[in-house]
């Protein structure tokens, strides 16, 4: 379970003083698909970097598993995240000199996995959004969609328990996108994973389990679907 708690995040000082988000509480059940919906600027970014622990708030708690992590030292969190999460960006963030294999080995090694063990993985990550052909090729050389695979396949092949997803298909036409859409959705049901999505799209919200709305960095509305 994700708790959070009375989370408040403020950016610069005094005159220039921007509250990003404001007194934010929720849960979140292991294994729920959720999405974090609201406009441009609405705070839900920050919020997903607060979750993850890869920001911090003046106040408030995030506790994931018992642990409050906003309490932990920068290595623990670091050591935290890496056992417990994953991430995929619009951006994609994909190494464009290396290899497919290489750029979804990159956690792996990080971990200290051994190099038999990381081949095995690496290459069912890489089956799993059939990219396996394109192991050799340089990521550079891929489209955009590819990219995104790509992405998809160096976010799960550390076997997370979270996903967070941020704007994944913003980039992306309406059929890749509905493919990138498809493989993390087939991924949260088939490891009962946490996928957390932020995004404008109502479309895609509606697929998830719980939508939370942010407005000015406040809980505007949660939705939870009725099992």
């Amino acid at each position: 379970m994700i708790e959070v708690k009375g989370v408040t995040k403020i950016y610069g000082k005094k005159d220039n003083e921007f509250k990003a988000l404001s007194d934010v509480s929720f849960t979140i059940p292991d294994g729920a698909s959720v999405a974090i919906l609201g406009k441009s600027g609405s705070g839900k970014s920050t919020l997903m970097h607060v979750m993850s622990g890869l920001d911090k708030p003046q106040t408030g708690q995030v506790i994931i598993d018992g642990n409050d992590i906003l309490r932990l030292k920068t290595k623990e969190v670091d050591k935290f995240r890496s056992r417990k999460m994953s991430f995929i960006f619009q951006s994609f963030f994909v190494q464009g000199n290396e290899s497919c294999y290489n750029n979804v080995s990159l956690p792996l090694e990080i971990a200290d996995v051994s190099i038999s063990r990381r081949r095995v993985r690496v290459e069912a990550a890489l089956k799993a959004v059939e990219l396996i052909d394109k192991k050799k090729s340089r990521a550079r050389d891929l489209s955009g969609g590819q990219k995104q695979r790509l992405a998809v396949a160096r976010a799960i092949v550390n076997s997370p328990k979270i996903l967070f997803a941020d704007e994944p298909t913003g980039n992306l036409d309406s059929v890749t996108g509905g493919v990138i859409e498809n493989l993390l959705f087939n991924y949260h049901r088939k490891f009962k994973v946490t996928l957390i999505l932020v995004t404008h799209d109502p479309e895609l919200s509606e697929r998830c389990d719980i939508q939370i709305h942010i407005k000015d960095g406040v809980i505007d509305s949660i939705k939870r679907k009725k099992k």
